[in-house]
């Protein structure tokens, strides 16, 4: 019986019928494009995009519903700009940087909504469990409370975390990433 379920799920996914492991979008598959309102434009050194800018380069344009089908995460910590512990929930930086290509040893240039940038290694996103909050305590943020994306890492899971160095990587209104 073993054998006979193993075959029909072979061949199953032979037959492309979605059953068994999801492939993964090749570089040159491009994005989706965006229905709503772009919150986030990822571009420079990436290999899937969405657009082109003006010398040909790949953007990366998302909006809400796009960052959210990369998958979601949430974890609760202490910043320095709120008061106690509050919970953030959004897209884990990782899923973001393998949708649109980056390479693990680059550097994005973290652009806000006022032009405050700050370099944020990509294996920051990779390695540290960072998200793209776009919710704080369950509800989505605005631009007056730090929305609608913000860097958030898990300082109070990691010691190491908490040092002005990431405190400045958390780049509150983001609006671009500029991946170099």
């Amino acid at each position: 019986m073993r054998l006979f379920t193993a075959l029909l799920i072979a061949l199953l996914c032979w037959l492309g019928q979605g059953y068994g492991p999801v492939k993964a979008q090749s570089a040159s598959t491009p994005l989706a494009q965006p229905s709503g309102p772009v919150i986030l434009t990822v571009s420079g050194a990436i290999t899937r995009g969405n657009a082109s800018d003006a010398q040909g380069g790949k953007l990366a344009h998302f909006d809400r519903a796009m960052l959210e089908a990369l998958g979601q995460a949430g974890f609760e910590t202490s910043t320095p700009w709120h008061k106690g512990v509050v919970r953030f929930d959004g897209v884990p930086g990782k899923a973001l940087m393998q949708a649109v290509g980056a390479k693990p040893d680059g550097m994005a240039q973290a652009v806000a909504l006022n032009d405050y940038a700050s370099a944020v290694p990509v294996a920051d996103f990779l390695n540290h469990g960072l998200l793209l909050a776009l919710k704080l305590n369950g509800s989505y943020m605005t631009v007056r409370d730090k929305g609608p994306l913000f860097i958030v890492y898990p300082f109070d899971g990691d010691a190491a975390l908490r040092h002005e160095s990431y405190y400045t990587r958390s780049v509150w209104q983001l609006r671009r990433l500029e991946i170099h």
